[in-house]
């Protein structure tokens, strides 16, 4: 019988796989969409504090916990501050359910590591389960967003160097920073959004039926997070519906394209609007309406002199002028790059091929709808914030074409108007990472003594310089208001980032600081590093 061969290996036919790996790792650090997405992913780890922002993300992620746990969605201590009545007079949440389902998998595994033994002695804040929920899905967000911002960008027909820089810009330089570290529902609608733009257009110049339906079935999704991102459904259809016209598509073949759009977006949206309206009868025993009419009806029931109209009862032009100039909510101001992108678009508005002039009209037409939306609302400033909360996506969204377009006129535009943007450009970082600083309720609590209107953004430098050099107190920075919650006074009086909290809280033992601090250098050494090999790779490959 013949014995089976055995092959013998020798050291070179070790060096094989190890060879092969380092190849495709070096591919992988020679491929700039891998480090752009490696860059989100670093830069969310490095600006993360281990909560979750806002009482309104922790309330959205009791309702994640009430999906698969026997917990309630709102704890009778809660009201009347938070919940509403509805079936069974249980109290509910008021918020859609997409935020929560999007934290799912994050709580789940949160909840299972805060229940091992060696996290027993360990029960204050930052909890175990908000680190891992924040730190988890902040990061998929963030990387996500780059990818298909990215994608979008290429779609635009900017080279993939003007595509990275504006991908760059979005990350760090406009509010979507602010909101990597405060965990809100922005992000995630930035990130469906910007998925429904894409998919969608490349169906327009491809026919690919998949892709209308990723694209619809994104646009969707947003539905369940905030029922007023219907308002980005339409900017969708919007888009291309101005592509198409902008490049003279008329008549019959405008209809014909309209039809097909319409037999796969319909189904799908009228799917998402279903669950909604299922989710909402589920709680409050009714399929039409929304949580604001609930939420009017208790509020009139507790404090009966609220006018007939409340919540929409401040008037127009408060709210739709205070979100364009108002010093504490400006979205001049907290994205200086607005700027810069409307002072491009007036310059180079002819230069500019279909697509590209389709998406500005309709991220400003967004823009416009989301501010007059809001313009009545009692808190059309989205109160404890950064900015104005809920038009910050769109204007992101208005930026996001910014410095690729700065890049690709260069030559057109003359030194003045480049000097002019790289100031922005560098002003615009600034405010952004100065945000990060602190816990954003620090300006709101100093507001109640410094009186209104407030310069915001002047006064988080004067508190980053004041705590920086143990002058809060002597600067008249520190007031009553800032103690009379405890929790509070805690997070706004330490540096936003996950080491100095725990050092701040003092309930981790020594040596978890230490590691937590040295993760947060590494990370941003790591950070550093990928940015210049980012650069060099850029450089090489438009070569």
């Amino acid at each position: 019988m013949e014995l089976p061969q055995v092959h013998s290996y020798s050291k070179e036919d070790n060096q094989v796989p190890i060879q092969a790996a380092n190849s495709r790792l070096g591919h992988c650090f020679r491929d700039p969409l891998f480090l752009l997405c490696l860059t989100a992913g670093l830069l969310s780890f490095a600006v993360q504090s281990g909560q979750l922002g806002t009482a309104d993300t922790m309330h959205r992620l009791q309702t994640t916990h009430w999906i698969w746990t026997s917990e309630p969605q709102v704890f009778p201590d809660e009201y009347p501050e938070f919940g509403l009545h509805g079936r069974g007079g249980h109290l509910y949440g008021w918020y859609g359910i997409g935020q929560s389902l999007l934290m799912l998998p994050a709580d789940v595994l949160g909840t299972s590591l805060a229940h091992l033994p060696i996290f027993s002695g360990y029960a204050d804040d930052p909890s175990v389960r908000s680190i891992v929920v924040s730190y988890l899905t902040n990061v998929l967000v963030n990387v996500l967003t780059a990818l298909v911002s990215f994608r979008f960008l290429r779609q635009l027909s900017f080279t993939t160097r003007d595509a990275v820089s504006g991908v760059l810009a979005l990350m760090f330089c406009t509010t979507h920073l602010h909101y990597t570290q405060n965990m809100m529902e922005n992000n995630y609608i930035m990130l469906l959004t910007l998925i429904g733009f894409s998919f969608q257009y490349e169906w327009l110049r491809t026919g690919s039926r998949r892709a209308l339906f990723i694209g619809s079935s994104a646009l969707g999704l947003n539905l369940l997070t905030r029922l007023t991102t219907g308002l980005d459904l339409m900017a969708g259809g919007l888009f291309l519906l101005l592509v198409l016209w902008f490049g003279k598509v008329r008549g019959r073949a405008l209809g014909e394209r309209f039809i097909a759009y319409c037999k796969v977006t319909a189904p799908v949206y009228g799917f998402f609007l279903l669950v909604d309206r299922v989710y909402q009868f589920y709680r409050f025993g009714s399929l039409t309406n929304t949580y604001v009419a609930l939420f009017a009806q208790e509020q009139r029931r507790q404090e009966p002199s609220l006018p007939p109209n409340f919540p929409w009862s401040s008037p127009f032009h408060m709210g739709f002028f205070g979100a364009l100039f108002k010093p504490e909510k400006s979205i001049f101001l907290f994205d200086p790059l607005l700027v810069l992108t409307i002072l491009l678009l007036l310059v180079l508005w002819k230069r500019l091929p279909p697509e590209l002039r389709a998406y500005a009209v309709t991220s400003l037409l967004l823009l416009l709808a989301y501010i007059s939306f809001y313009a009545k609302y009692t808190y059309w400033s989205g109160d404890f914030a950064w900015g104005d909360r809920y038009v910050s996506t769109a204007v992101e969204l208005v930026a996001l074409c910014t410095v690729p377009l700065l890049l690709r006129h260069r030559d057109n535009l003359g030194k003045f108007v480049w000097r002019v943007g790289m100031v922005f450009i560098a002003i615009s970082f600034i405010i952004q990472v100065a945000s990060l600083a602190f816990w954003l309720p620090l300006e709101i609590y100093q507001m109640e003594t410094l009186g209104h209107p407030t310069f915001v953004i002047a006064l988080r430098f004067k508190n980053i310089v004041a705590f920086a050099l143990g002058k809060m107190e002597a600067w008249g920075l520190n007031n009553e208001a800032m103690t009379q919650d405890t929790w509070d006074y805690v997070n706004i009086t330490t540096w936003n980032f996950l080491p100095f909290l725990l050092r701040r809280v003092g309930a981790a033992p020594g040596w978890v600081v230490n590691v937590a601090f040295a993760a947060w250098f590494a990370a941003i050494a790591a950070l550093a590093w990928v940015l210049h090999r980012l650069q060099k790779t850029v450089r090489a490959f438009c070569a």
